[in-house]
């Protein structure tokens, strides 16, 4: 039986499949998977960042603290976890920490699942 070439190519290099191996295995546990998805719904509906524009896609700790029914300290837990797969980045600004997403994992996960990214 002979498959077809599509089947048998490969996408992602082996440093990638582990990349996203980590990533689908942070995604897997349901605080983070909420944490990931309530950022990439605030990312999506930002305007679409133009040439020079400084618009960064980020939402606060807070922010995700006030809109997810999860403790303060286990937030902070899986942010880090989500931090130390990859997925998304923190930078603290004064007192408060914004939570950004990693644009190239986003395209990686996209790419995994068979999506196109804008």
């Amino acid at each position: 039986m002979k498959l077809a070439s599509h089947c048998t190519s490969h996408l992602f290099t082996s440093d990638e499949e582990q990349m996203l191996a980590r990533a689908f295995r942070a995604l897997s546990n349901p605080h983070r998977l909420a944490i990931y998805l309530r950022l990439l719904r605030h990312a999506d509906s930002q305007p679409a960042n133009t040439p020079g524009s400084e618009l960064i896609h980020s939402c606060s700790l807070q922010a995700l603290i006030d809109k997810l029914d999860i403790g303060a300290p286990t937030i902070s837990h899986h942010v880090k976890e989500l931090v130390n797969a990859g997925l998304i980045s923190v930078e603290r600004e004064g007192k408060y920490i914004r939570c950004t997403l990693d644009e190239a994992m986003r395209q990686q996960l996209a790419a995994a699942l068979g999506q196109r990214t804008a």
